[in-house]
C-alpha cells in the first residue's frame, strides 16, 4: 500500500473559488419542491450560478410543474454532485423567486444561450433557437443554507 493519498483529492468544503469552478461546467441540478399535496418533487435541470449575486438562475418551459410549484410555495432544494472523483457535492436550500412569468424574448434569452453553450458545447445555439418562439419562466433560487463537501473522506462528524 502506498503512501501517496493524492487520489483522496482536496478534503472538506467547497470555498467560493471551488464552487465556482464547479459550477462553471456542464453539471445538472437536482431541484425539490413540494406539490399541492406537500409530496416532495425532484427534476433534473440546467442551472447558472452568478457568481457576483451567489444564486442559481433556472429555465423552465411554460408547462414545467416546478414551476408551479414554486409560485405556490417558493421553498426549494438543489442537489448538485460532480460525478468523477475526487467527487464534490453540493445541498442547497433556498428561496425561489419568480423573475419573469413565461415569456418569449425575455430576459431568460442571453441566460439560456449561455447555458445552451456550457451544456452542449459550440453548437448549444443551435439546439435553442428553434425554440425561441416557446415561452419561458426566469426564477432566481437564492440559497440560505449551502452544505458542501469535496474528496474521497468521511466528514468528521460520521467518524
Amino acid at each position: 500500500m502506498t503512501n501517496d493519498q493524492s487520489w483522496r483529492g482536496k478534503i472538506g468544503k467547497l470555498d467560493d473559488a471551488d464552487l465556482d469552478d464547479l459550477f462553471s461546467g456542464g453539471i445538472v441540478a437536482r431541484i425539490a419542491t413540494l406539490d399541492a399535496d406537500g409530496w416532495p418533487y425532484v427534476v433534473p435541470a440546467w442551472f447558472e450560478w452568478d457568481v457576483n449575486e451567489r444564486a442559481f438562475w433556472f429555465i423552465a418551459r411554460e408547462r414545467s410543474v416546478w414551476a408551479r410549484h414554486m409560485v405556490a410555495d417558493s421553498r426549494v432544494a438543489l442537489s448538485i454532485d460532480d460525478e468523477a472523483a475526487p467527487y464534490r457535492k453540493v445541498q442547497v436550500q433556498g428561496t425561489a423567486e419568480i423573475v419573469e412569468e413565461p415569456n418569449v424574448g425575455g430576459a431568460w434569452v442571453p441566460i439560456a444561450n449561455r447555458m445552451a453553450t456550457r451544456y452542449l458545447g459550440e453548437h448549444g445555439p443551435d439546439y435553442l433557437e428553434p425554440t425561441l418562439d416557446k415561452p419561458r419562466w426566469l426564477i432566481r433560487v437564492r440559497p440560505v443554507k449551502m452544505q458542501t463537501w469535496q474528496g474521497v473522506e468521511w466528514a468528521k462528524k460520521y467518524k
